[in-house]
């Protein structure tokens, strides 16, 4: 099998003439700024915009060309940690919440995207959550069973259950009905333009350099607002908050930045198939992801292509880093020849790295920190990055109106 070489997302390489947002070459004063132009960033100033509050969008490369390009962009409604892992972890109560709160941001993403119009490519698809082996059986059975007693919907397949919808031998899955996947690309864009339209300011290709906070004096000097100044090569944004959704925290905040493992993930792409080959693999219209970890995860495109995930581990710089990523595709090539022999005989026309960070638990960093008054952060999502980021629009336009509820403290 031929190596694969560190090329573009398959978003990036097929897309259309992208729109280009201005870089920030004064001083502008607005209520809210927000740092990162991922799909996080653009669905948060989407939702505060749309309340009414003067946002203005900052991102240091290109929108949308980061992380959420790297992504294969599977909406569940699942968490990463599995529900009988947060209930050991938190209780059953809490960790119902979570749960609930990750598939009602599912269904609300979706439903959005339809609302405003977004062209994304959105298809809703089932997800086959698998066990190869034996072993790893009856641990999901267990966490089936939770879930149907704590509501949450998912049809258990036998094992010639799974082979009919997926093409491969395992032991069993669970089947969950209303997931989904997008063009991530397209949809940071989407959110991006829907923001603009409700009076965002958008500036890519801006660095913040600093961060300050400032005591601004009232009428005749008297009494006065706290509120922080950013400062980026050309200009300067003076806002009353700040959210950071970069993904992960900067050594700029080096007692949150302590809390996140960063890692690797790798990703190869197919040729288009045709119906025969597509017949042949066996795997219906549907996501997959399994239950060993790090897991590995598929989807198709509406192109035909299927696009392979996993081989997740930390993250390597300098010298090292091509041939993790050799090392990387590698495993994911393998293990899903493993499952489809078909493969073997198909080429790779896209591979590529993702990069992500994890927190202890698995669950994202949404809020505030003591040590920065002034700031909210939506950090941290793990492989839930769509859905996370969507929950962390709302959760912080709550917060920043002072509508505080238990789910900030989840």
């Amino acid at each position: 099998m031929p190596r694969l070489r560190l090329g573009p997302s398959l978003w990036l390489d097929r897309r259309t003439q992208a729109p280009s947002f201005p870089s920030l070459h004064h001083d502008v004063r607005v209520e809210v700024a927000i740092v990162g132009g991922g799909l996080t960033g653009a669905a948060i100033a989407w939702r505060f915009a749309k309340a009414g509050i003067r946002v203005a969008l900052i991102e240091r490369a290109r929108v949308g060309r980061g992380s959420t390009a790297a992504s294969t962009a599977l909406l569940m409604q699942e968490p990463d940690v599995d529900l009988r892992e947060l209930a050991r972890r938190y209780g059953k109560a809490r960790a119902r919440r979570v749960w609930q709160l990750s598939r009602t941001a599912t269904r609300d993403f979706v439903r959005t995207i339809d609302q405003l119009g977004i062209e994304c490519d959105l298809a809703e698809r089932d997800s086959l959550y698998y066990a190869l082996t034996p072993k790893a059986i009856e641990p999901l059975r267990i966490e089936h069973r939770l879930r149907r007693r704590a509501g949450f919907s998912g049809r258990w397949l036998s094992a010639a259950q799974l082979s009919d919808a997926s093409g491969f031998e395992g032991a069993g899955a669970i089947r969950t009905h209303g997931n989904a996947q997008i063009d991530p690309y397209k949809a940071c864009l989407g959110f991006t333009r829907a923001a603009v339209e409700r009076g965002a300011q958008v500036f890519e290709r801006t660095a913040v350099l600093a961060g300050r906070s400032r005591l601004r004096t009232g009428n005749w000097g008297l009494g006065g607002r706290e509120s922080v100044v950013l400062r980026t090569p050309h200009g300067s944004v003076t806002a009353d908050r700040v959210i950071v959704a970069t993904g992960y925290a900067t050594e700029r905040f080096k007692p949150l930045a302590g809390r996140f493992r960063m890692l690797h993930t790798y990703v190869v792409g197919t040729r288009r198939l045709s119906r025969a080959e597509r017949r042949r693999l066996g795997l219906g219209a549907v996501m997959l992801w399994e239950t060993g970890r790090p897991y590995h995860y598929a989807r198709w495109t509406p192109d035909n292509r299927l696009l392979l995930g996993g081989g997740d581990r930390t993250r390597v710089r300098g010298r090292s880093r091509a041939r993790a990523f050799r090392d990387g595709t590698q495993r994911v090539t393998e293990y899903f020849v493993g499952l489809y022999p078909a493969l073997a005989q198909i080429a790779f026309e896209y591979a590529w790295e993702g990069l992500f960070a994890m927190t202890p638990d698995g669950l994202p960093y949404i809020g505030a920190h003591r040590r920065y008054p002034r700031h909210l952060f939506a950090l941290g999502y793990g492989g839930n990055g769509m859905t996370f980021g969507f929950l962390a629009s709302r959760l912080l336009l709550d917060w920043y109106r002072g509508k505080r509820s238990a789910d900030h403290d989840l």
